[in-house]
């Protein structure tokens, strides 16, 4: 008798939830995504980094700071302030600390990963390495690509919160186990798809919260509706180019994964890095606008990222030039704008 492979055993130990699950990171996509899988009947290990907030959580059932109206299953969910703690007891690590503070935590580990399948909530790239989050994994852990995944929207933290109907798309090159950890999050409200392209969602889930930043930007200005919808269009044409510049691979650019992430991100009254480019568009300095917002807004690391990254490419990328000449080399929104609108068509 043909004995299941590793790959094979592991999807279903997933699917008879018998394979420990931990979600790393207390904010509010972390939250949503600890709702959404206790309340599959999934016991999860949960790392919070603030102590006190870890035992508000343990009492109150809710996050304090974060999607604080979601009551969550606490007696499905270990949690826990030490990193270490978490990872030792998990086998798999759901990844939701924002890209610009995921090294000064990883700092804290001193587990092995060995063994570890590692799938990423994050939006962004880690400014220390300049890779996207899994490949930071497979660079700098060891991680074996096949045990490595995306999970990303089009959604968001507070419709997920209200229970409102969400779409999530889950990407990993072992379909098997892509589509093990999407059984994991589907809900009455939670509907799932997979993907095989890990590198071009991971780079449209960064990309898409710098055309917000200009979408919030252009809104403060003043442009209107018809305007937002040639910038949007403009962006994921943009958004095709650099991705496909950075790997190049058969894919659907107005596929969920892409187009609809970017503009649920571009448009939704609850989308920070919306709210966050509206500031900078009325008159906030970049530091000014990350003070009075609580959330953090990973398009503003993603700008420099993107830059940097584009670099070797060398994309036509206008939108995210325009970005971060604002954010970066303190250039006027209006007559940055002004420039780009010509560009566009």
């Amino acid at each position: 008798m043909k004995r299941p492979s590793r790959k094979t055993a592991i999807s279903h130990l997933i699917l008879k939830n018998r394979l420990k699950v931990a979600v790393l990171g207390g904010g509010s996509w972390a939250t949503a995504l600890v709702k959404i899988l206790t309340e599959n009947k999934r016991k999860v290990g949960w790392y919070v980094r603030n102590p006190i907030n870890a035992d508000f959580i343990k009492i109150h059932h809710h996050n304090p700071n974060y999607l604080s109206a979601a009551t969550l299953k606490t007696k499905r969910i270990e949690i826990s302030s030490d990193l270490n703690q978490v990872v030792r007891k998990a086998d798999l690590l759901i990844i939701a600390i924002p890209s610009a503070f995921l090294s000064q935590e990883l700092d804290k580990l001193e587990e092995s990963l060995e063994g570890k399948i590692i799938f990423s909530a994050v939006k962004g790239v880690v400014p220390e390495s300049m890779l996207i989050v899994g490949e930071h994994f497979h660079k700098n852990y060891s991680v074996p690509l096949e045990k490595i995944g995306v999970i990303l929207g089009p959604s968001h933290a507070e419709e997920v919160a209200m229970e409102r109907l969400s779409y999530l798309t889950v990407a990993c090159m072992d379909s098997k186990m892509a589509k093990a950890v999407a059984a994991l999050l589907k809900t009455s409200y939670i509907r799932t798809t997979i993907s095989n392209d890990i590198v071009g969602t991971e780079y449209a889930s960064m990309l898409k919260n710098i055309y917000a930043i200009a979408s919030g930007i252009a809104h403060a200005l003043g442009y209107g509706d018809n305007f937002q919808s040639v910038l949007m269009s403009n962006a994921i044409r943009e958004m095709k180019r650099f991705i496909q510049d950075v790997y190049k691979m058969k894919r659907n650019i107005n596929n969920s994964a892409y187009l609809g992430d970017l503009l649920v991100t571009g448009y939704s009254v609850f989308s920070r890095n919306r709210t966050f480019g509206s500031m900078i568009g009325k008159g906030y300095t970049v530091k000014a606008a990350q003070m009075e917002m609580r959330m953090v807004a990973e398009g503003y690391y993603a700008t420099q990222s993107a830059k940097i990254i584009n670099q070797k490419y060398n994309s036509s990328t206008p939108i995210i030039d325009a970005v971060f000449s604002i954010l970066y080399e303190g250039k006027n929104p209006e007559r940055v704008f002004k420039k780009l609108i010509k560009k566009l068509d």
